[in-house]
C-alpha cells in the first residue's frame, strides 16, 4: 500500500513527526490514539539529520569559496563588491556599503585590496573633491568574466522564487538554529562565507 510504504520511509517519518507536533500544539483536542502505535524517529535522529544538512551547507560554502579563489584569487565579499561596482559607471564606497549591507570599514578594507590588485580605481569627484568614486578597470572585468556563478547568487535567485510563506518558514528555522548555537547575537553580513569578510586573501 502507498500509505504504508510512506509511513516507513525515513523522510516521510520525519514529515509525519513534524505534522504530529503541529497538530498537538495547535489542536490539543485532537486524539492520537491511532498515531501512538506508529514508530516515530527519535529526537537524536532528527538532530543528526539537521546537523548533516548544516554540514552540507558549510561544505558548499567552503567549496564555492575555494573555486572562486582558484579562478580569480578573490574572496566572496570581494567578488560581491566588484559586481556591485560593475553595475554602475561610477559609485561611491558608501553606496556600495549600503547596497551590500556591509559596514563602511569593511568596504574600505575590501576596496583597498581590489585597488592593490588593479581591479578597481579610486577617483575624486569633479565637483566635490572630498567624495571618492570607484570605477572598474579592465582587469576587474576579466576577473568577473572568469568568476564562477557564486553560491550566494544561486541561493538568492532560488529563494526569491519561493512563495512568501516558505521564505518566512526558512527564515524562522535558520534564526532558531542560530539561537540554539548561541550565535543569534553575532553580528554578520548577509554573505555566504566562513571567514572574515574583510580579509585580503582567500582562505
Amino acid at each position: 500500500m502507498p500509505i504504508i510504504s510512506a509511513i516507513f520511509n525515513p523522510k516521510a517519518e520525519i514529515i509525519f513527526h513534524m505534522m504530529k507536533y503541529i497538530v498537538r500544539n495547535f489542536w490539543p483536542r485532537w486524539r492520537f490514539s491511532g498515531l501512538r502505535a506508529m514508530r516515530l524517529p527519535m529526537d537524536s535522529e532528527i538532530a543528526s539529520l539537521t546537523l548533516r544538512a548544516l554540514r552540507r551547507v558549510l561544505r558548499a560554502t567552503e567549496i564555492g569559496s575555494r573555486q572562486l579563489a582558484t579562478t580569480t584569487g578573490l574572496t566572496p565579499s570581494q567578488l560581491l563588491v566588484l559586481r556591485e561596482i560593475d553595475t554602475r559607471l561610477s559609485v561611491t564606497p558608501s553606496a556600495v556599503a549600503q547596497a551590500l549591507q556591509f559596514s563602511q570599514a569593511t568596504i574600505t578594507a575590501i576596496v583597498d585590496r581590489l585597488v592593490a590588485l588593479g581591479f578597481v580605481q579610486r577617483q575624486r569627484g569633479e565637483r566635490d573633491k572630498r567624495q571618492i568614486h570607484l570605477t572598474l578597470l579592465p582587469a576587474g572585468r576579466d576577473a568577473l568574466a572568469d568568476a564562477p556563478d557564486p553560491l550566494q547568487k544561486r541561493f538568492t535567485d532560488r529563494f526569491d522564487a519561493l512563495p512568501s510563506w516558505e521564505q518566512a518558514m526558512i527564515l524562522a528555522a535558520t534564526e532558531r538554529l542560530a539561537m540554539l548555537m548561541d550565535a543569534d547575537s553575532i553580528d554578520a553580513a548577509p554573505l555566504l562565507d566562513s571567514g572574515r569578510i574583510d580579509r585580503s586573501e582567500p582562505l
